[in-house]
C-alpha cells in the first residue's frame, strides 16, 4: 500500500493550485525546483535513516548543496531541517548513525567555500565508510560541536532573521546595513504573492479545497503517529503554513507533505470496510473503489482550477517584435532600463543586460531604475549612465548597491546632494563602456504608482515624499460640457477645471497623443489655464485618459514613453509603436 499511497499523493501534489501555478509551462523561474530540491533533501535523510548504510550518506549533502546553490534563500528551511534532525537524533540518541547524518548535514550547511565543504564531506564519508570501526560516539559528538560552531560563525541565524524581517514583519522602508545607513523601499510591500491571504485561499492553494486541507492535516498527524520519521517534514509544513502571514508564495512548500497527508487519510479511512466485509476479494473491491472515488473527489477542484486558470503572457506579440528589433541593434553587453517585471523577458528576447529582474529587485536595486523612469530626462539620463557603469565596475570592486557605489565614486556622503547633482547636464560621469536603452511599454502605465514608491523616498532619513497626482481613466464618457473620468472626477470644458469630489483644480493643459504610421508621435497640446496644476492626456492608442501633475508629466516615462518628446542630445528613438517605445541613451 505504501507505493499506492505514494502514487495517489503524486497525482494530487502535482496539480494542486500552488504547485501548478508556480511551475506551469512558460511561467516558472527558480520556483521550478525550490520545493523539489528540499523534498529530495528530506527524502535523502529519511532514506538514510531507514537504510542505516554509510554508502548512502553522500545523497544528503549532494541534495543540500544543490538546493542551496539553486536557491540561496532556502538556507532558512535547510537549517530548520537540520534543527529537526537534532531533535530526532536526541529522541533516538543511542543510534550512532543518526549522528553521522547530522554531521554531514551541518557540514553542507556551513557558509564556507564550496570546495572546502566538498573536501570535508569527502573526508567524513571516507572515515565512516572505510574506517567505521575506529569511529565512536565521542568522536562524532566532538565533530558535531565543531561543525555547529562553524555554522554559527559563518552564517548562523542572521539569514533567517533577515528573511523573517523581510516576509513576516514587512517593514515598508529598510536600511541597506552600510555605514551610510541608506534607506530604501521594501519590495515585499508591492509583491502580491507576499501579501497576507485569507484562510480559504491558503487552504485551496495547499490542498485544492478547505475540506481537503483539513482532512490532509488530519492525515499528516495520523501518518506521523504511524511513522515517526514523518516528523522530519515539519520544517517544510511549517514554512508552507507561514503563508498565512508571509504570503501565498510559501504555500507551495506544504503541498508535498499535505499531499502525503490526504493520501494517507484516504487509505487509512478505507479500513472502515474491514469492520463489516470479511471476504478478501470483496473487501479489496470495496476498498479499491473507495480509494479511486476519494482520489477523484480530491482531484476535481484542482483540475477545475487548472481549466479556469488562464494566465496572460508577460508580453504581447507586438511588444516582442520591438524587442526582436532591439536584439539586432544592441550588443549583449548593453543594458536596457525597464521595470523588473520585464527583466527576464527583455534578456531572453533582446539578449542584453538589465539592472533588475524577477530575481534581483530589492529596494536598493529598484531605486536607480525607478528614478530613471520617473524623473525629468536629464536626471534620468545621468542616473542611468551612472548606475550601469558603476554596476559593471562593482562586479570587480564590490562597493555595494548602486547608490553606495555612486557616493563612493563622487566621494560624497549625503545621497540628497548626489541626487541634486544629477540634474546638472555637465555632471562628470564614468567613462561610457556600453550602450544603454530604455524600454517603455505602454502597459507600464498600470504600475507607475508602484514604481514611484521606490524613488519617492529620502534615502538619508527614510521619509516618504509627497505622492504625485496620477490617475488613469479607462472608462470615461464625454458630453457637450464635460468629460467624466470616473471615480467622481470630471473635466469642465468651459472653465478648464478638474472637479475632484467637492474641490476644483485648474487644468494646465489638455494633450491628445497618437502614434502615426511612420513611428512618430503626434501631440496636440491645448493650453487651458496659466495657473493650472494638472495635465490631462488622451492616449489614443489605449483610448484612456491620464491625469497627472507636473512632476509626473515631466517624467521620462510620460515624456518619452507616451508623448514621444525627447532631447536629441540625450536620446535617440530606436522604435516607436502603440505598444512600446525604445530609446538609446546618447551620453
Amino acid at each position: 500500500n505504501e507505493e499506492k499511497m505514494g502514487f495517489v499523493a503524486a497525482l494530487i501534489g502535482g496539480i494542486v493550485w500552488s504547485y501548478y501555478n508556480r511551475t506551469m509551462t512558460g511561467y516558472y523561474d527558480t520556483d521550478m525546483l525550490t520545493v523539489v530540491l528540499p523534498s529530495f533533501v528530506l527524502w535523502s535523510v529519511m532514506f538514510n535513516i531507514q537504510k542505516q548504510k554509510n554508502r548512502y550518506l553522500p545523497l544528503i549533502p549532494l541534495f543540500m548543496l544543490l538546493n542551496l546553490w539553486w536557491y540561496s534563500q532556502s538556507y532558512s528551511l535547510t537549517m530548520a531541517m537540520v534543527g529537526m534532525m537534532v531533535i530526532y537524533t536526541l529522541l533516538d540518541r543511542k543510534n550512532i548513525f543518526n549522528y553521522k547524518i547530522l554531521l554531514v548535514m551541518l557540514i553542507a550547511l556551513m557558509s564556507i567555500p564550496l570546495v572546502v565543504k566538498i573536501i570535508l564531506i569527502a573526508i567524513a564519508f571516507a572515515l565512516f565508510h572505510f574506517k567505521d570501526e575506529y569511529i565512536n560516539l565521542k568522536t562524532i559528538l566532538i565533530s558535531i560541536a565543531i561543525a555547529i560552531v562553524i555554522v554559527m560563525f559563518t552564517g548562523g541565524f542572521a539569514p533567517i532573521l533577515a528573511q523573517l524581517k523581510f516576509y513576516v514583519f514587512k517593514d515598508s522602508v529598510v536600511t541597506d546595513g552600510s555605514a551610510l545607513n541608506l534607506h530604501f523601499y521594501s519590495v515585499v510591500q508591492t509583491v502580491r504573492e507576499a501579501g497576507q491571504i485569507p484562510f480559504d485561499m491558503f487552504a485551496n492553494r495547499i490542498s485544492g479545497h478547505t475540506i481537503t486541507f483539513i482532512l490532509a492535516f488530519v492525515g499528516y498527524i495520523l501518518l506521523s503517529l504511524r511513522y515517526k520519521i514523518m516528523w522530519l517534514a515539519l520544517p517544510m509544513l511549517g514554512l508552507g503554513f507561514m503563508a498565512l502571514k508571509g504570503g501565498l508564495r510559501f504555500t507551495v512548500y506544504a503541498v508535498p507533505i499535505m499531499a502525503l497527508g490526504i493520501s494517507y487519510f484516504i487509505f487509512f479511512s478505507s479500513r472502515i470496510f474491514e469492520t463489516f466485509i470479511y471476504k478478501d476479494k470483496t473487501l479489496a473491491v470495496f476498498k479499491g473503489t473507495y480509494i479511486v472515488i476519494a482520489t477523484i473527489l480530491v482531484l476535481i477542484p484542482n483540475i477545475t482550477h487548472i481549466i479556469g486558470y488562464k494566465v496572460p503572457t508577460v508580453f504581447l506579440h507586438d511588444e516582442v517584435k520591438s524587442l526582436d528589433k532591439l536584439k539586432s541593434i544592441a550588443s549583449r553587453e548593453d543594458y536596457v532600463i525597464s521595470w523588473w517585471d520585464y527583466g527576464y523577458p527583455i534578456r531572453y528576447y533582446s539578449d542584453v543586460k538589465t539592472l533588475v529582474d524577477g530575481g534581483k529587485h530589492m529596494g536598493s536595486a529598484n531605486f536607480p531604475v525607478a528614478y530613471s523612469l520617473l524623473n525629468e530626462p536629464q536626471s534620468a539620463a545621468n542616473m542611468a549612465r551612472l548606475s550601469v557603469e558603476l554596476t559593471e565596475q562593482d562586479f570587480n570592486t564590490t562597493c555595494g548597491n548602486p547608490i553606495q557605489c555612486a557616493l563612493k565614486y563622487y566621494d560624497e556622503k549625503d545621497p540628497n546632494v548626489l541626487l541634486n547633482q544629477l540634474k546638472i547636464s555637465s555632471l562628470t560621469l564614468p567613462e561610457k563602456t556600453r550602450d544603454i536603452y530604455f524600454y517603455l511599454p505602454g502597459r507600464m502605465l498600470n504600475i507607475l504608482p508602484t514604481v514611484n514608491l521606490f524613488q519617492n523616498l529620502n534615502l538619508a532619513t527614510g521619509e516618504k515624499g509627497a505622492q504625485p497626482f496620477f490617475y488613469v481613466a479607462r472608462r470615461w464618457r464625454q458630453t457637450d460640457k464635460t468629460i467624466e473620468l470616473g471615480n467622481n472626477i470630471t473635466l469642465l470644458k468651459q472653465t478648464g477645471e478638474i472637479v475632484l469630489g467637492q474641490r476644483k483644480y485648474p487644468l494646465k493643459q489638455f494633450v491628445t497623443s497618437g502614434n502615426m504610421k511612420d513611428g512618430t508621435t503626434k501631440n496636440t497640446i491645448q493650453t487651458m489655464r496659466a495657473d493650472g496644476v494638472l495635465n490631462l492626456i488622451l492616449i489614443q492608442s489605449q483610448n484612456v485618459f491620464l491625469l497627472v501633475d507636473d512632476a509626473m508629466y515631466n517624467s521620462l516615462y510620460v515624456q518619452l514613453g507616451i508623448l514621444g518628446i525627447y532631447d536629441s542630445t540625450l536620446f535617440e528613438q530606436v522604435d516607436s509603436t502603440p505598444y512600446a517605445k525604445i530609446y538609446k541613451l546618447k551620453i
